[in-house]
């Protein structure tokens, strides 16, 4: 059993990596890449479906703020991180969100999974890996059909595709 002060701890960390997600997103929507750049280890890697990847700090600030270049206002939305330590600085993550983001001339919503690794770096939690993968997203005037289509990952632009994280049917 882990003693009184291990298992503060691990909840001081989870509180931390909690608020480390927190202020990506608030980040993000404030176009604050300074503060963006802080969430990242200096070798971390970003993945998105749909998105150029990025390696290294600058990198991912680079890819971010170029697609953040040809959107409008966005909300980006957490609503639950699960944590796994596997280590005293080491951590995996499943970030659970919404997005809605203004692309082009309409507004797109959708769920997403940030599948997340974290790394403690310089005495902080920061995210060494992050995966964004879709539940689905569709602009706002398609979002009534965007759960019930085999095809529900509809950015702009380019030919719709299934959810990452399909439903499955076991039975």
């Amino acid at each position: 059993m882990p003693s009184l002060e291990e298992r503060i701890r691990i909840l001081e960390d989870r509180a931390a990596i909690q608020d480390l997600v927190a202020v990506y997103f608030r980040a993000a929507d404030d176009d604050d890449y300074v503060q963006l750049a802080q969430c990242f280890t200096r070798k971390a890697r970003f993945e998105a479906s749909g998105f150029e990847e990025a390696d290294g700090r600058d990198g991912i600030i680079s890819v971010l703020s170029a697609a953040r270049a040809g959107m409008g206002q966005t909300v980006h939305t957490p609503h639950y991180v699960h944590i796994r330590f596997d280590g005293a600085d080491a951590a995996d993550g499943l970030v659970c969100a919404h997005l809605e983001l203004g692309l082009g001339d309409a507004t797109y919503f959708g769920a997403v999974r940030y599948v997340d690794r974290y790394e403690r770096e310089e005495g902080a939690w920061r995210i060494a890996v992050r995966a964004m993968k879709v539940v689905h997203i569709a602009p706002w005037s398609g979002v009534e059909a965007s759960l019930t289509s085999p095809l529900n990952v509809r950015w702009p632009g380019a030919e719709p595709l299934p959810s990452d994280f399909p439903r499955r049917r076991d039975g």
